[in-house]
C-alpha cells in the first residue's frame, strides 16, 4: 500500500502535470470507487478547475472552486496521465477529460480505492478521524508520551495508527523502529519521554529521506507517473529478511505481529 512518501510523490508529480487544467466532462465506469451518486459526482467536477494539491496522511486532496475531491489510493490505486485517444487500460474505473486532450485516468486492480467530493472550507485537522502530521509540531515527544503511557499496544502497531499519526504503514514502521533502536513488538507503556523524542525524530527523517528519493518502488506500488521510487535501495530492514544488518552484520528476522510481516535487526533492536 502507498504510505505518505509515495502519496506525496503522486501528488507532487500531478501537480506538476494537470495544475490549473480544466475538467471536461468525467466518466465514471465502477460506481464502488466514487462515494456518492456518479452522475452527480461527473456534474460537480466538470468545468472545474484543478487549483490546489494537498495531503492529509494518505489522502490526495484536490481542490477545485467550489469543493475538493479527496482521493485514496489503498492497496492499488495508480493515477495515470494520458492522450484521450490512448487505449483504455483494464482496471480503469474513472476516467477525468482534460482541457488539454489529455485524460486523468484513476486505475485501481483491486478496486479498493475511494473518492469522494467534500466541501473545499472543511477543516482537515480531524478529517476521518486522523492524527497529527508527522511534520507537523503537534506531533512531538509529549503528545506521544500522553497517548501512550498506559497503552498496551506495541510500537509498531501504534506508529500505524492512523489516529495516532497520519501517513505511516507497515515499510516506515520498520524502518522507524529500527532507527530508534528499539524491537517493532516494545510495549509503548514503557517507553519514556526522552526515548519519544527520538523516536519522533526518527521518524521525521525516514519519511523526509523517503519523500526525497520519491518513496519506495516495492511489490504492487509503482509510479505511474514516470517517478521510479529509490527509497527501497536506502531500506535498513524491510522486506531484507536474512541479509545482514547494515550496522552490526546480523541477519535481518523477519516475524509475523498482528498478522504483518516485520523486520528487525535482533542486535541493534532492542525490546522493552
Amino acid at each position: 500500500m502507498p504510505e505518505l512518501p509515495e502519496v506525496q510523490t503522486v501528488l507532487s508529480t500531478l501537480e506538476h502535470m494537470i495544475s490549473n487544467r480544466k475538467i471536461l466532462s468525467v466518466k465514471v465506469l465502477s460506481p464502488e470507487v466514487v462515494q456518492m451518486n456518479p452522475d452527480e459526482f461527473s456534474f460537480r467536477l466538470t468545468e472545474r478547475h484543478f487549483l490546489g494539491f494537498k495531503r492529509r496522511g494518505k489522502y490526495l486532496i484536490f481542490e477545485m472552486e467550489d469543493c475538493a475531491l479527496i482521493s485514496h489510493l489503498r492497496m492499488e490505486g495508480k493515477y495515470f496521465v494520458e492522450k484521450s485517444t490512448d487505449p483504455i487500460r483494464k482496471h480503469t474505473h474513472v476516467i477525468f477529460h482534460l482541457d488539454d486532450g489529455t485524460d486523468l485516468r484513476y486505475h485501481d486492480v483491486r478496486r479498493f480505492g475511494r473518492m469522494e467530493l467534500i466541501d473545499k472550507s472543511t477543516d482537515y485537522s480531524e478529517f476521518h478521524g486522523l492524527g497529527p502530521e508527522p511534520f507537523s509540531k503537534e506531533f512531538n515527544a509529549m503528545y506521544a508520551w500522553n497517548c501512550t503511557r498506559k497503552s498496551k499496544r506495541s510500537l509498531k502497531m501504534t506508529l500505524m495508527d492512523q489516529s495516532f499519526v497520519a501517513g505511516i504503514g507497515n515499510i516506515y514502521a520498520d524502518e522507524i523502529c529500527f532507527r530508534s533502536g528499539l524491537r517493532p513488538e516494545s510495549r509503548v507503556s514503557k517507553i519514556s519521554k526522552a526515548r519519544w523524542e527520538v523516536i519522533v525524530q526518527c521518524a521525521v527523517d525516514v519519511l523526509s529521506e523517503a519523500i526525497s528519493h520519491g518513496g519506495s518502488t516495492v511489490r504492487s506500488y509503482t509510479s505511474s507517473l514516470g517517478v521510479t521510487g529509490l527509497f527501497q535501495l536506502q531500506i535498513d530492514v524491510y522486506g531484507r529478511e536474512n541479509q545482514p544488518c547494515h550496522i552490526c552484520g546480523t541477519p535481518i528476522k523477519k516475524v509475523r505481529h498482528n498478522q504483518r510481516g516485520t523486520h528487525f535487526c535482533p542486535v541493534c533492536q532492542r525490546r522493552l
